[in-house]
């Protein structure tokens, strides 16, 4: 299979098996008293969401308040939910890995970049921090049983939710891993139903039942957080986002080690049109000795891992990695939707206007970084989202990309 009909069948795939939810109108928190008064089939989903939420609130042994709403518990990290797996119980977390050849500490991020440690308060050592879930955030999904994780089937049709991107990637070869600085802005969402996101994937298995991903970067998801500001998000799944995996540490799988971090907590700063630029630098990469997929955020500051346990083609290496943007397009009133990509902005109006990814790389079976040399960029819609690559010495290969959705030439 060629790498342009093999994108173009992932891109299919994320269609068809994307992270879209649909809404569910329901009530607030209520009073025992009013509850009687409410269908009994509504009374049953509340006591199913709040065990639920039981399961993976763990408790905390400290409680933050961040300035934008959420609430970060700090949890020992031997009782996250990582550890509920049945592949998992009993373990604690590893010790930090051997680092890919040829990295680099960059003057970069720092670990301060999310609303809830501007504070200055933080989770102590041994704990990690994970945003509480509310009975608010699980009554916006459809269902609670899926709550968090991408829903398996869709509409095909074209009027339905569909998915639409503009990514640079390579295929072809065994990739060990990625790294990538990703620029991060607060694009425009039109709809509670609509997601704008940027991210990184590293993919292995045929595009059916089998297919592995590993997930990281940015997004803006109405329905999964109720807000509109960029989220640190990760996600994983070994059986084509069938029955497996989940959004951050909303099911059990990725362990984290980092207790200054919040998966799922809001990004700060950001970006602006023609001001002040802000990325955050991700590296993805498979740990020679034992095998894991660790995730290291910024200059030196590791995230934690999802543990090769967890999938099948993965156990081995990728066989393709994406980088770039992805919305969801619901078609209000029967047109294409103003939701955007990246900063909102064609990928031609370049720095400070348009988003980026820059420094691309991959880790070869060497557990060496190397610059992309074959990267390939596609915009499924180009009217409406577009992208740009190049090169050069400071920012190795890079690409620009994103848009604002519906125009005169994209109706």
């Amino acid at each position: 299979m060629s790498s342009s009909c093999l994108i173009f069948t992932f891109i299919l795939l994320l269609c068809l098996f994307s992270s879209s939810f649909s809404s569910s109108a329901s009530p607030q928190n209520s009073t025992s008293e009013n509850e009687t008064l409410r269908p009994q089939k509504e009374i049953q989903k509340l006591k199913l969401i709040r065990k639920h939420l039981q399961k993976i609130n763990k408790p905390a042994i400290k409680t933050i308040q961040s300035s934008d709403g959420d609430i970060i518990d700090c949890v020992p990290s031997h009782h996250q939910p990582a550890f509920d797996h049945p592949l998992l119980q009993g373990q604690r977390p590893m010790d930090p890995p051997e680092m890919p050849k040829g990295y680099s500490q960059e003057n970069e991020s720092h670990e301060d970049f999310q609303l809830w440690s501007l504070s200055g308060e933080s989770c102590p050592e041994g704990t990690i921090p994970i945003r509480r879930t509310t009975e608010q955030d699980m009554l916006r999904a459809t269902s609670f049983r899926r709550f968090g994780r991408k829903i398996r089937r869709v509409r095909r049709d074209s009027s339905s939710n569909g998915h639409e991107h503009a990514v640079g990637y390579v295929s072809g070869s065994q990739y060990y891993g990625a790294k990538a600085s990703i620029n991060v802005w607060t694009p425009r969402v039109n709809s509670q139903y609509e997601f704008s996101l940027s991210q990184i994937w590293v993919i292995a298995g045929s595009f059916a039942d089998d297919l592995n991903t590993i997930e990281a970067g940015w997004q803006i998801s109405p329905e999964l957080y109720g807000d509109t500001n960029p989220r640190f998000f990760t996600y994983w799944t070994s059986d084509a986002y069938q029955a497996t995996g989940c959004y951050n540490l909303l099911c059990s799988g990725f362990v984290q080690t980092n207790n200054r971090i919040a998966i799922g907590a809001a990004i700060s700063p950001v970006s602006s049109y023609k001001g002040g630029q802000f990325d955050i630098s991700l590296l993805i990469w498979k740990d020679p000795k034992h095998g894991h997929w660790w995730l290291q955020f910024g200059s030196g500051t590791l995230v934690g891992y999802w543990p090769i346990s967890l999938f099948t083609h993965l156990r081995e290496h990728g066989n393709m990695v994406q980088f770039g943007g992805e919305i969801v397009n619901t078609r209000p009133d029967g047109s294409h939707t103003s939701t955007q990509m990246g900063s909102g902005h064609f990928a031609g109006e370049g720095f400070g206007k348009a988003s980026y990814f820059r420094n691309l790389q991959i880790v070869d079976w060497d557990n060496t970084l190397i610059p992309i040399s074959n990267l390939r960029v596609l915009a499924d819609h180009p009217n409406c989202y577009d992208i740009r690559g190049g090169v050069n010495r400071v920012w190795g290969n890079y690409f620009y990309y994103g848009g604002p959705g519906k125009n005169s030439k994209c109706p």
